[in-house]
């Protein structure tokens, strides 16, 4: 079943965006009385069919709500800026786990260095990304994407997680399982990912001050799009509906 995101449902009937319309009939080849999921890019999806079809307009009955499945825990991801496309990859994967946000974060370490403009490019990019991969996988709210943050801000929205955790390749002990034996019921968590150049001993410093915790991911080191993806599936895991 093809998966579309709908404008605001009237009487059961949603009509398709333009882009979402214009896939549906040129590239699928879709005709009234195809079913297909309807999402509203909030949470709500509906079991749906191709109603009317006017030209490049395509309309949507909705026939069913199907259940949300949105995870019990907010996730939010605090992505140093990495290098080449790995933000893209990042993107679409935090979204089939069920991340809530991914925020692309400039720490000392980063190589790449965005400006304003290239930061909200970079946003758009990685929105459509987010939203194609939430249509793959049914979720009816894609994941939210920021524009790239300075350090001193990041840091004040990471003390408003209900917990904090900084992967850190020089952790020695505290586990994820650990962690959770001593926070079963976090659900705002907060997952902070150094570039490949790692995190900064200030920067983790202003971390654990925060109220942030090291954790290890293991005795082998993860490339950042690696432990970015590994970390938001375990604590979807432990916390989470996985």
């Amino acid at each position: 079943m093809h998966c579309f995101f709908i404008e605001m449902p009237v009487d059961g009937v949603a009509a398709l965006p333009a882009e979402e319309a214009k896939h549906a009939l040129k590239v699928l080849r879709l005709k009234p009385g195809d079913e297909v999921c309807a999402m509203d890019g909030t949470c709500r999806r509906w079991r749906g069919e191709i109603g009317e079809v006017d030209g490049a307009s395509v309309c949507v009955r909705l026939l069913e709500v199907l259940p949300d499945n949105e995870p019990p825990v907010r996730v939010t991801v605090y992505e140093g800026l990495p290098k080449a496309d790995k933000l893209e990859l990042i993107a679409q994967k935090l979204t089939e786990l069920g991340a809530a946000a991914l925020v692309p974060l400039r720490m000392e370490r980063c190589v790449v260095k965005l400006d304003k403009k290239d930061g909200a490019k970079r946003r758009e990019r990685l929105e459509k990304i987010a939203r194609e991969a939430a249509k793959q996988c049914r979720r009816a709210r894609p994941l939210a994407v920021s524009e790239p943050m300075d350090w001193k801000p990041a840091l004040e929205a990471m003390r408003r997680h209900d917990l904090l955790l900084v992967p850190w390749e020089e952790a020695r002990d505290g586990r994820l399982s650990d962690v959770r034996a001593h926070f079963p019921n976090a659900r705002d968590i907060g997952i902070v990912i150094g570039p490949e150049g790692g995190i900064s001993a200030r920067e983790m410093a202003d971390m654990i001050a925060a109220g942030g915790r090291a954790v290890t991911l293991g005795p082998r080191i993860l490339r950042t799009e690696t432990a970015a993806v590994i970390a938001a599936a375990l604590a979807m895991q432990l916390w989470g509906d996985l």
